[in-house]
């Protein structure tokens, strides 16, 4: 029930699908890991122009991530702007080796680079079952607002990509933190390096457990790690320190 998750901690070549595909398939076929999570808009860069880099929702990169999920035979997730219905999205894939595919539409769009005049919200949220395991599926912007992640037991880790501007890492590393320790669950938090146009990205990618202890972290620059999660330790933890009992209802519109 143990779950290998790694975290490949890329940069991206600006609007350059084909280019940006040829650099991250090695990574994918050398990670020693069941599943692969790559960063946000990960093949072509974060672009507040969504027409520029939107493709269809069976485009090219969707493509892309099926093939390598069956090739090497481990779980693909990071996310595409997609163009769908007269709107654009920032849509997380989760591909299966299997091909089956989960699809999660950011919530929360970053107002203030302008995602949220370009692109659309999603409007629910998506859980993705396994190997045994339950993983929220959240991108970016969506770790500042914990009433939408947080845990009512249906999840064991979030799974997050993310291009998240170094002039707010404080901001980042202290949320993904949060988001562990206040939902008692594992949080994987891959984000961007290298820079896009007037934007730069230091990285620190991480995963983190469910008492808020670093089990691993990128630092800046581009690197892959391997995070392992114990869902017996969590299990235990869960068991023996039970604030989830005491959580507070609510619900969401």
């Amino acid at each position: 029930m143990n779950l290998r998750i790694a975290l490949c901690q890329t940069g991206a070549v600006w609007r350059s699908v084909s280019e940006n595909l040829r650099r991250i398939e090695p990574l994918v076929a050398a990670a020693d890991a069941d599943v692969v999570v790559l960063p946000e808009l990960f093949a072509t860069g974060f672009d507040p122009e969504a027409a520029a880099i939107a493709e269809p929702s069976d485009g090219p990169i969707l493509a892309a991530m099926r093939r390598w999920a069956a090739r090497y035979g481990r779980a693909v997730a990071g996310s595409v702007a997609v163009a769908e219905d007269g709107a654009f999205r920032n849509r997380m894939y989760f591909v299966a080796p299997s091909g089956e595919v989960a699809r999660y539409d950011k919530r929360h769009l970053f107002r203030p680079g302008g995602e949220a005049a370009a692109y659309a919200p999603g409007d629910r949220r998506v859980v993705v079952e396994y190997r045994g395991w339950r993983l929220l599926l959240a991108v970016c912007y969506d770790l500042r607002f914990p009433v939408w992640s947080r845990c009512r037991g249906d999840y064991d880790a979030i799974v997050c990509c993310a291009a998240w501007p170094a002039v707010r890492r404080d901001a980042w590393r202290t949320l993904v933190r949060a988001r562990a320790i206040e939902n008692q669950c594992y949080v994987v938090a891959v984000n961007r390096a290298g820079e896009d146009p007037g934007i730069g990205y230091a990285g620190d990618s991480a995963a983190v457990d469910f008492r808020g202890a670093t089990l691993a972290k990128a630092g800046r620059g581009e690197r892959t790690l391997v995070a392992g999660l114990d869902r017996a330790a969590l299990d235990a933890f869960r068991e023996r320190f039970p604030a989830w009992m005491d959580a507070d209802d609510f619900e969401l519109r």
